[in-house]
């Protein structure tokens, strides 16, 4: 190779190095400088930035909660036939409401019968005995009747009476009304009434099933005292109180909120470090039925944060902004942890700790500042 052509590829070479360097140290400076915002006048006159100090303020955390819709026993009844008996006639289906005192079925058998007459029969035989009793009294008195054959007849009387009384509380049971039962009203079926005012939960019978006393034949749930049992880690349990408001959802519908208020906070934990705590609906929704699994939130614990108005809040690639002002209609788009928020508010910090008491930053039009950046980025 000539002399010549060596200094040209030389000279070629090092033209190619520096053209390289002046593109790369190009690069960093845009990339280094990206995060900075400059409007002009015109377009900070025509936005709605807004710019303040950064403010400690008292704002709440959420306490974040699940768990689900309960009954307490006493608002959950099974219905039975103390008796047992076939099943005549019922109309009840799972869902349907029932009104305390209403006929939610009827029972037949031969032993309803079978009381009826026996308790008329004991009925008319302590009338009998009644009268002689008190006919034997009399007699006594002039020594006409012996002790012993008035003792003997007070017993028979008493017997009857107790045994009159024993069998009235049985037709109770069946729901015949003694005072009102008479030879002309004897009847093989009876009525089963509803004992609360509420809805069905289950159905356990069909039409012409014999049914054992012990058997169940509907549970009815009174939804006026339903409630919501959540569960509460142990470290969790000091934050609330008897009172706090909940905000509950399930997950089919998240966004329909339902308010309740705490009512009981238990002082046993489970084995896996979890206490119960029980809050009542403010408002019963028909929806909502027990055994439903929901979630809920509580504000606990106010504490004093440094916040920021949430309009001086972006999202920008998975990542949190808040614009900072540096100089004459410059901003520095710094990156932020959001934690808590509320009224307006959002509870922010910083990945290093500096101080920012004297820092000014946008509050407001933030989204306006970020539009801008884009916009640069593109050009």
């Amino acid at each position: 190779m000539s002399t010549n052509k060596i200094i040209i590829f030389l000279l070629a070479t090092t033209l190619m190095a520096c053209g390289s360097k002046t593109n790369t140290e190009q690069k960093s400076s845009v990339s280094a400088t990206q995060a900075i915002v400059e409007l002009t006048d015109a377009q900070l006159k025509n936005s709605s930035i807004e710019t303040g100090k950064l403010e400690q303020k008292s704002i709440s955390s959420i306490l974040k909660l699940n768990g689900k819709i309960d009954v307490p026993p006493q608002n959950m009844v099974s219905v039975s036939m103390p008796l047992g008996g076939y099943l005549k006639t019922t109309k009840l289906l799972p869902g349907m409401h029932v009104s305390k005192g209403e006929v939610i079925a009827t029972m037949e058998d031969q032993q309803y019968i079978q009381l009826q007459e026996d308790y008329l029969i004991t009925k008319s035989k302590l009338n009998y005995l009644e009268g002689e009793y008190l006919r034997q009294k009399e007699l006594n008195k002039t020594k006409a009747s012996s002790d012993k054959i008035l003792q003997q007849t007070e017993m028979e009387y008493k017997s009857q009476k107790i045994a009159m009384s024993a069998l009235a509380e049985k037709l109770k049971l069946i729901n015949v009304n003694p005072n009102t039962l008479s030879e002309n009203n004897l009847s093989k079926s009876v009525s089963v009434f509803s004992p609360i005012s509420g809805f069905v939960s289950k159905v356990n019978v069909n039409i012409g099933k014999y049914l054992n006393p012990s058997d169940v034949m509907f549970e009815l749930v009174n939804p006026e005292d339903i409630h919501l049992n959540l569960n509460v880690f142990e470290k969790d349990v000091d934050k609330l109180s008897i009172g706090q408001k909940v905000l509950a959802h399930t997950n089919n519908q998240p966004d329909k909120k339902h308010a309740c208020e705490i009512i009981l906070i238990s002082k046993d934990l489970s084995s896996d470090g979890m206490a119960e705590v029980h809050s009542h609906f403010e408002s019963y929704d028909k929806t909502l039925l027990p055994g439903m699994y929901m979630n809920a939130e509580i504000k606990v614990s106010t504490n004093k944060a440094l916040v920021i108005a949430t309009d001086g809040i972006v999202t920008f690639e998975g990542k949190h902004y808040v614009f900072e002002v540096v100089g004459d209609k410059k901003y520095a788009m710094r990156e932020v942890t959001l934690q808590n928020a509320e009224e307006g508010f959002t509870q922010i910090s910083f990945s290093e700790a500096e101080e920012i008491s004297e820092k000014t930053f946008v509050t407001k039009g933030a989204y306006t500042l970020l539009m801008k950046m884009k916009n640069t980025e593109e050009e």
